[in-house]
């Protein structure tokens, strides 16, 4: 895929608003190989930092998650019959990526989506692709080494992630509270803590280790080792489409049977990537080695 400039991704997305006439605030009907076929292009959503999944390295969106729509956008061209299908990349944010999704501006998200029930009501998933522990990372000078530790402290999570519920309801089970803030972007997270106006930041642990290793200030930070939980995470797409979903779930289970997605995974989790030539060194999880052999699009 190419990268737009960034005037470039204004002016492609405000087309897809002008030239789509349902796209406004309700959903967006149509099925989406039709969609694409009609205006000869089919817009893929992306993170900007959620490393190692879907980020920009320079002017380039490079990840895990973004290999994989890759190669699902290769199957809509041979199933299309038409090699030359615009791809355009359009930025999507934990807050706006499932209304994006949902009003027909883009036709995947390729990020770092947990697939849960809450959201199945609302937009579809692929079969899941990665299986993410959900951690905090703190300062190392705050004497915080448990999860219970995090009892009156302040704790950030990003809008429109998962994890403020989970660090409540696992806090709660330790007879245990925080003080809740929320943050725009993980990198305005992770910042809070750095600058002390949060004392922890919980995300899925892969994001985390990213956003570590990528920070001029990782030495002072470090990941907690106990767990919250677990989250699938998925390719989304539109609900209602089973021709759309068929397709995808099929390119990514022949990946899973081939061995091209434990290539793939071993190329962003255990190789250097960019743009700093880091290993972040994360292993596949006996989960996520189950989910390949059984692959499933089960929600949490």
């Amino acid at each position: 895929m190419n990268i737009l400039s960034s005037w470039r991704l204004v002016l492609a997305l405000l087309a897809v608003v002008v030239s789509v006439p349902t796209v406004r605030a309700q959903a967006y009907n149509n099925p989406t190989l039709e969609k694409i076929r009609e205006y000869g292009a089919i817009y893929v959503g992306h993170r900007e930092a959620s490393i190692p999944f879907s980020y920009f390295a320079g002017d380039e969106v490079v990840g895990y998650s973004k290999d994989l729509c890759d190669r699902i956008v290769d199957a809509i061209k041979e199933q299309l019959d038409d090699p030359t299908l615009k791809v355009v990349l359009v930025p999507v944010t934990s807050s706006s990526r499932m209304l994006m999704l949902m009003t027909g501006m883009i036709d995947l998200e390729c990020g770092s989506t947990t697939n849960t029930r809450i959201r199945q009501q609302s937009v579809a998933f692929g079969v899941t692709t990665f299986v993410s522990g959900v951690k905090a990372v703190t300062r190392k000078d705050v004497g915080i080494e448990r999860i219970v530790d995090l009892d009156g402290k302040v704790v950030v999570t990003t809008a429109g992630t998962t994890t403020e519920r989970i660090v409540k309801t696992v806090l709660a089970a330790r007879n245990a509270s925080a003080r809740p803030k929320s943050a725009r972007t993980h990198l305005e997270s992770l910042s809070m803590v750095v600058s002390r106006q949060a004392d922890a930041f919980v995300l899925d642990d892969a994001i985390l280790s990213g956003l570590l290793v990528d920070s001029p200030d990782g030495d002072k930070l470090k990941l907690l080792e106990e767990n919250f939980g677990f989250e699938p995470y998925g390719i989304a797409l539109r609900k209602g489409d089973p021709e759309f979903k068929k397709l995808v779930d099929a390119t990514l289970i022949r990946m899973m049977k081939d061995g091209e997605l434990e290539k793939l995974y071993a190329k962003w989790f255990m190789s250097p990537i960019p743009p700093k030539n880091v290993t972040l060194n994360i292993p596949m999880s006996g989960m996520l080695k189950d989910l390949l052999r059984n692959p499933s699009d089960s929600g949490i």
